[in-house]
């Protein structure tokens, strides 16, 4: 099985929970993260995160992110 790409797949995961300060990323209980998935494109990760984050705007909170994934996989490239 061979596969052809043009482009890098560059994973983003998106995540979020309750946080001890909306200043900060640190969450309140690490065991409680929703991990809302893991996606093969920033832009698919963007639309990820923007509906969990509309989902809880009322609660300040609550926070989700997208993590590079691909910079921790892969941290000499991500300086290139």
């Amino acid at each position: 099985m061979s596969h052809t790409t043009t482009s890098k797949q560059l994973l983003h995961l998106v995540m979020g929970g309750q946080v001890t300060d909306p200043r900060t990323l640190e969450f309140a209980d690490p065991k409680a993260i929703d991990v809302v998935g893991v996606f093969a494109s920033y832009a698919d990760a963007l639309d990820a995160w923007r509906g969990a984050a509309q989902r809880t705007v009322d609660d300040a909170e609550m926070k989700y992110v997208i993590v590079h994934l691909h910079k921790l996989l892969e941290p000499d490239e991500a300086e290139s």
